[in-house]
């Protein structure tokens, strides 16, 4: 008997939702600590008898097996702090690996022990707090359920907040204990009762082997570990939330020098500075689901230069956050509208090209109640260059429907200049479970600026997407998503990568897991497509095909092989890098593109990338190469080499471009470090070179010393003459917080 479409998706929902009644289980019970901690890296006190050890298994290699090595895992609280104490016991004690010391080091060459935490077990979102056998410090968040959507990663490794890690090592292996701050962590309280979701994680490097509690089925791959929809349920009865007061005051000293052209443009005139600047950050918990970040003259002079990176596309090119402020619990203010399009794109403030741009001051409130996600953001600029002052303001808010894992929302954006200009923004989205593993998202925006007749019933300034997902990474899965940018859509705090366009795109795969015995941990066959066609041409502008198989060893080598149709129209000369350019017309080639990873467990490890064939009606090759040293457990050497030739043969043009980074990272202990990076980019013929010493202390007190360069290569390929060195500056800053 044949079914109703309808029919079998209402079916399908209501066992859906069944099915998430029985999926949980009672919290597990934490206990509360009744007797005194040594807070020394050792967890043997008698208070420890108390907790129950977490019955961890094997995540990979192998899903669901009794772990190689013994862990004895405990978590109790108290008034003050959550405390995770752990025995991780080795056979043989030379396994044991210990690499990295300076802050947020992220390598997966050193053991390590983390505890995540779903604080608001909203199931979406999470804090991880993670010590390798060193007690260096590494925190992130999680947003997404751990979902990559549309290439943007979940986990954002540029957070830190307040905790601590002590660790011993003997000959049994290594302990550790990590104490959180209540204040650290915001939640909401019913009755005596809050419940937090929770997950341990231990990495055992020598076996390329994951631990983890509780057993997690590896279907969504890579990031299995960091969902916090699989987290267990924990309930710290009697756990009172603090309202923390954070005053950061900093004090920022140094010089700068660079070269302007004088105002004949005849020449280049040196000019220096002298910079003394105070500033303060504070962060108050106003209520337990409340918190107020306040900040005055902010500066991010301690950010680490972005990676360089040759465009050879006509799509902008998007760069990752890394500015702290702007990281906690950033998903509140996610607005994805497919690849790296979004409505709030945070680097819009306080950067201009690449240059900084003054932040007098703001305010950011984050609120979490009941099923309510709310954020606002609000920040005034000064005037730089022919930008006048400007205010950026960013409203949000999202509210779980239907399940715990699907939310409708809105956002507002408002960017406002002291001239009158101004660029305003609504957006509408929800995002849907349907099924265990499917997603549908919708979301529509439209911005209204002046110059613009700015009709709110017109396509024009409107952007919408819609999707289906099937979030997994076993068997059968699929994404689907469809985009659609008006010719006057442009939003002033977002990021648009290309223009006046509608997308269609398709992304099939098929996962296997091989036997347990077997070397191969699994094969992944995936197929991707999308189309872009153009409104202001009315026709297709571009479609890419591809066709891609990815194996994953279980020594954690990693190889792909993608062959790849391009189809790309172009109305206009497509300009590359003076004087090499493309014609207008219409051009089909083909290319590949093949990947290795060597295990990045072991201490030299190296990424190879190497994409090959057609590029319009050229020939591309573009080599790429990255290789990774740990010297030692404090020094890691690492280096970036990107090679791209292209020859049109008809034309006679040529084109050669050389990218090279190079990295220099020295961890005297967990407190003191030196980092080096210094990279050569020959389209923009400059050498970048960005140096920090820091001393940590402790969370929030951080002194930094900072070496900033630009130096040109090639004088002559400008008039008047370029300067040899185009900007350089030396920062020292320090800051305290004061926890009140």
């Amino acid at each position: 008997m044949k079914k109703k479409k309808g029919t079998f998706l209402s079916v399908n929902f209501l066992l859906f939702l069944f099915t998430l009644s029985l999926h949980g289980q009672d919290p597990w019970i934490v206990p509360v600590l009744t007797l005194d901690i040594v807070f020394d890296g050792m967890p043997d006190e008698s208070a420890w008898k108390d907790c129950t050890p977490f019955p961890l298994k094997t995540l990979t290699p192998v899903e669901g097996n009794e772990p190689s090595e013994k862990t004895d895992a405990r978590l109790c609280f108290d008034n003050h702090y959550l405390y995770l104490g752990a025995h991780l016991y080795y056979e043989d004690r030379d396994n044991l690996r210990a690499i990295g010391k300076k802050r947020d080091y992220s390598g997966m060459n050193t053991d390590w022990l983390g505890i995540l935490i779903d604080s608001y077990n909203d199931k979406e979102n999470c804090m991880a707090f993670t010590t390798n056998p060193n007690a260096l410090r590494f925190d992130a968040t999680v947003k997404n359920d751990g979902t990559v959507i549309e290439d943007n990663e979940p986990i954002n490794m540029s957070w830190n907040t307040f905790w601590d890690a002590r660790t011993n090592i003997d000959e049994e292996g290594w302990h550790c204990e990590i104490r959180i701050p209540v204040s650290t962590l915001r939640f909401q309280e019913t009755g005596r009762d809050v419940v937090m979701g929770i997950s341990i994680i231990r990495w055992i490097p020598y076996l390329n082997e994951m631990d983890i509690y509780p057993p997690t089925p590896y279907k969504w791959g890579n990031y299995s570990h960091v969902k916090p929809s699989q987290f267990r349920e924990a309930n710290f009865s009697g756990l009172h939330s603090k309202k923390p007061l954070y005053i950061t005051p900093y004090i920022l000293s140094g010089f700068k020098e660079h070269y302007s052209l004088n105002n004949s443009g005849d020449a280049y005139r040196y000019q220096s500075e002298p910079v003394i600047e105070p500033g303060l950050d504070i962060k108050y918990g106003i209520n337990p689901n409340t918190t107020l970040d306040l900040t005055v003259n902010t500066d991010f002079a301690q950010v680490e230069s972005d990676e360089q990176q040759f465009n050879l596309t006509r799509f902008a090119l998007f760069y990752e956050e890394k500015r702290v402020f702007f990281l906690e619990r950033e998903s509140t203010f996610d607005f994805n509208l497919g690849g790296p399009n979004t409505l709030f794109y945070s680097r819009r403030i306080g950067l201009h090209e690449g240059e900084p741009v003054r932040i007098w001051g703001g305010a950011r409130v984050i609120n979490r109640t009941g099923k309510w996600d709310i954020g606002f953001l609000d920040l005034q600029t000064a005037k730089f260059d022919d930008l006048p002052s400007e205010n950026f303001a960013v409203f949000r808010a999202k509210r779980n429907v239907l399940n715990n894992y699907s939310y409708a929302g809105a956002m507002l954006t408002s960017r406002i200049g002291a001239d009158g200009t101004y660029n305003m923004a609504y957006g509408l989205d929800c995002n849907i479970k349907v099924s265990e593993d499917d997603y549908i998202t919708l979301r529509w925006a439209q911005t209204f600026e002046n110059g613009n007749p700015n009709n709110p019933f017109s396509l024009d300034p409107t952007r919408w997407m819609v999707s289906w997902v099937k979030r997994r990474d076993r068997g059968f899965a699929y994404d689907l998503m469809s985009t659609y940018s008006g010719i006057k859509y442009n939003p002033g705090i977002g990021f648009q990568a290309f223009e006046k366009y509608w997308v269609i795109k398709g992304m099939l795969k098929h996962t296997w897991i091989s036997p347990e015995h077997s070397k191969i941990k699994e094969h992944i066959l995936s197929s991707q497509n999308y189309n872009i066609s153009g409104l202001a041409e009315d026709e297709l502008l571009s479609w890419y095909s591809n066709l891609q198989w990815r194996i994953n060893l279980k020594n954690g080598t990693i190889g792909f092989f993608t062959g790849v149709y391009n189809y790309e129209f172009l109305p206009d000369t497509f300009h590359i890098l003076d004087p090499v350019f493309v014609p207008p017309g219409k051009y089909h080639f083909f290319n590949s593109l093949t990947s290795i990873y060597t295990p990045m467990a072991r201490p030299f490890y190296v990424i190879m990338n190497l994409e090959a064939g057609q590029y319009y009606d050229g020939i591309k090759i573009s080599p790429e190469l990255t290789p990774t040293w740990n010297v030692t457990s404090g020094l890691e050497l690492s280096s970036f080499y990107r090679f791209d030739r292209i020859k049109f043969s008809g034309r006679e043009q040529l084109l050669s471009n050389h990218i090279l980074g190079m990295k220099v990272l020295y961890m005297l202990n967990t407190r003191i470090s030196f980092s080096a990076f210094v990279q050569y980019n020959t389209a923009i013929d400059k050498v970048i070179s960005n140096f920090r010493f820091r001393y940590n202390p402790r969370e929030g007190s951080d002194l930094y010393i900072v070496f900033d360069e630009g130096r040109n290569t090639w004088l002559e390929r400008e008039v008047p003459t370029l300067p040899s060195i185009s900007n350089r500056s030396i920062m020292v800053k320090y800051t305290y917080t004061f926890a009140l």
